[in-house]
């Protein structure tokens, strides 16, 4: 009787353990595909980019974290204006320097600014905005586009700022136009992973 209830006991712990490790599959299944995603599967989907942009959710939750606007020190802006005769004129290498340079200069102020702050809310919201930088920087990196890497073009000053509004604001104009219009640039290729 009591191996009977032993072998029933550890077909129980059996089933528990299969099930939590479903659970964890699940679980792991859904992340994933957003933290391994290739590069050309983000050029190639629009759908993928627009989820990938947490830029509104950022500034949702310096709504509840009182006081989260300032930074303690200012941080360097890239620009991120962009004019479409000159940016047609120039190369993938060129557009995704650019890209890489203005990513770069955010994640390393960001992370700066992170190891500065004294209010836990607000090192969660710049920590959250330093792993979407480094995923874009990540993604803009590793896409397929033949040359050496350049030097980006210095086009137009950047700033200084201590407002996290004004940097979350850039990022998003960042991430809408010069990210955005270099995945429409690389198009082409999705066709060639058809």
């Amino acid at each position: 009787m009591i191996n009977g209830n032993r072998m029933h006991l550890i077909s129980i712990a059996s089933l528990i353990a299969k099930g939590i490790l479903l659970l964890l599959l699940c679980v792991v299944s859904f992340e994933v595909p957003n933290a391994k995603t290739r590069p050309i599967d983000f050029v190639c989907n629009a759908h993928a980019r627009r989820h990938m942009d947490n830029v509104k959710d950022l500034e949702v939750a310096m709504v509840d974290c009182s006081g989260s606007d300032q930074l303690p020190s200012s941080l360097q802006i890239p620009c991120v204006r962009i004019l479409k005769a000159s940016w047609d004129h120039k190369s993938l290498q060129q557009k995704r320097a650019e890209v890489r340079g203005a990513l770069g200069v955010l994640l390393d102020g960001v992370g700066r600014v992170r190891k500065e702050t004294k209010l836990s809310c607000q090192s969660s919201l710049l920590e959250r905005l330093e792993h979407g930088i480094t995923n874009y920087l990540h993604i803009v990196t590793k896409l397929d586009i033949k040359g050496d890497l350049t030097d980006p073009d210095p086009g137009c000053p950047s700033q200084q700022s201590r407002s996290l509004t004004q940097v979350l604001q850039l990022y998003g104009r960042l991430l809408r136009g010069k990210l955005e219009w270099l995945s429409l640039d690389l198009r082409d290729s999705c066709l060639d992973q058809r």
